[in-house]
């Protein structure tokens, strides 16, 4: 998927996503799909990322997203680690990258703009595109170190903000407070001035220019859309009709066009979002369905939440979906006790799926559930599950079967999923922790198939698929 930005053509097709696999009227039928999948390289530095593209790119993924790639505070004496204690001798936090005080290329933790260059040569050359978390919201914590540069650019330090942007958000249900309020202590940009605004596309057309294909919008829902109510410093909501390419700022206009690109915002769902709206300029994170997914691989039964829809009022194909993000690992550690078989199975289920376009948060290397800053340096890789054999399988097989109608199927006990793709391939996952002998119907053809990742068997007679599956486990048949 080239683009976040569809017609409404699918709905049809959406509505029934999850009837059951026996119903044939749907074989041989062309679908809308979507067809890529994202790696987020979190905290990789851009040289780790470029030393690791051939890998990347052979594991099935077609998109590589990087952590915000903006001038940033620097914390702790620039130290490297994700995340120091007093009594640690390397200091540092990960998320220092996400309190700008520059929007230039460039930053101690993940390299300069030359490095930056070279990771999107990188990708080019072995097809990938990278998709850079930006962040126009906020400043640093500490507003003060923002570059002289960036002051005189806005027309002043006063100009940066919004006149209620230093003031902390108390009600995140309110548009105001959460469109124009400080949130966790970082003092709110405002985005509506357009010297800012001018300051900001040179930065996102700088990003273009080295090679960028794709931006990932941080903290999305705090930035106000034209039908939510004026910071009084701001003249009119247009900030998402700049970023997206809808209008000019002083003559300044994103510089390829929107559709070309993979734009999607990190809308957290809550009440009174507005979800809808914000997806008439992007994609959107589809928050409510990862935390029902996890749920589910808790209890290792389907019917443990409701995965029958999407929780979400968006067309399914402008969703951006994860078993877990960045932010639900490393914050509140929400998801970082499931282990790395029950995530693993978990994204086998979503890339296996018709929409939505699945995201891998690639954990820290040598983390377990007892120790989950793992290596606890900014700038390695991640562990090895990016490129586990059950993680290439599922992506080639999302490839595979561009244009298949999704029919689900599920175990009477909840323990396994059955994805089917018009009749033309099944993705089988074991979300339980017990072996299993399986006998479900599928719209597979009549025959015997071995599975791509483990060599297991299956048999399809009259419509119904037997064979026996291992814990935790997926198996790909087509």
């Amino acid at each position: 998927m080239k683009k976040l930005i569809y017609s409404l053509a699918a709905a049809a097709t959406a509505a029934g996503v999850l009837s059951g696999c026996g119903d044939k009227k749907s074989q041989n039928v062309t679908s809308p799909t979507n067809d890529d999948v994202i790696l987020h390289a979190w905290s990789w530095s851009f040289d780790t990322i470029a030393a690791n593209m051939k890998t990347i790119a052979d594991a099935g993924f077609n998109y590589v997203q990087t952590s915000p790639a903006n001038t940033c505070f620097v914390g702790e004496g620039g130290g490297m680690a994700l995340f120091s204690t007093p009594d640690d001798s390397v200091k540092g936090k990960w998320y220092y990258y996400y309190q700008p005080i520059d929007w230039k290329i460039g930053n101690y933790l993940l390299g300069n703009r030359d490095q930056f260059k070279a990771m999107c040569d990188s990708a080019n050359k072995y097809g990938v595109k990278v998709i850079v978390d930006v962040l126009p919201n906020h400043t640093a914590v500490d507003h003060t170190a923002v570059t002289a540069a960036l002051d005189s650019a806005v027309g002043g330090h006063d100009k940066l903000f919004h006149a209620n942007g230093l003031v902390d958000i108390k009600d995140y249900n309110d548009r105001y407070e959460c469109t124009t309020g400080k949130m966790g202590g970082l003092p709110d940009v405002n985005t509506e001035n357009p010297d800012f605004q001018y300051y900001y596309m040179q930065y996102v057309n700088d990003l273009l220019a080295c090679g960028a294909r794709g931006f990932r919008y941080d903290t999305a829902k705090h930035i106000g859309l034209p039908s939510d109510p004026l910071d009084s410093l701001a003249e009119r909501n247009n900030f998402w009709d700049v970023a997206t390419g809808r209008e000019a700022v002083k003559g300044l206009k994103l510089a390829l066009p929107a559709d070309s690109l993979f734009i999607y915002g990190e809308v957290l769902q809550d009440k009174n979002v507005k979800e809808k709206e914000y997806s008439e300029y992007m994609g959107l994170t589809a928050s409510s369905y990862g935390h029902a997914l996890r749920n589910v691989l808790r209890a290792g039964n389907y019917y443990a939440d409701s995965l029958a829809s999407w929780h979400h009022p968006a067309d399914p194909q402008k969703l951006v979906t994860w078993v877990e993000s960045h932010d639900t690992y490393a914050n509140e550690h929400e998801s970082a006790d499931i282990s790395d078989a029950k995530i693993r199975e978990g994204y086998v289920f979503l890339a296996a799926r018709q929409f939505g376009t699945p995201l891998f948060f690639s954990r820290p290397a040598g983390s377990t559930r007892e120790n989950y800053w793992g290596n606890n340096r900014v700038g390695a890789r991640g562990n090895d599950e990016f490129f586990n054999p059950e993680v290439v399988a599922v992506n080639k097989f999302r490839s595979a079967m561009h244009g298949q109608p999704e029919k689900i199927e599920v175990s009477s006990d909840g323990q396994v999923i059955e994805v089917c793709r018009g009749e033309q391939g099944v993705a089988l996952i074991n979300i339980g922790e017990e072996a299993v002998d399986i006998d479900m119907p599928t719209l597979l053809k009549q025959g015997k198939y071995t599975d791509k990742v483990h060599g297991a068997t299956f048999e399809v007679n009259d419509g119904v698929i037997k064979g026996k599956m291992q814990p935790l486990t997926s198996y790909i048949l087509y």
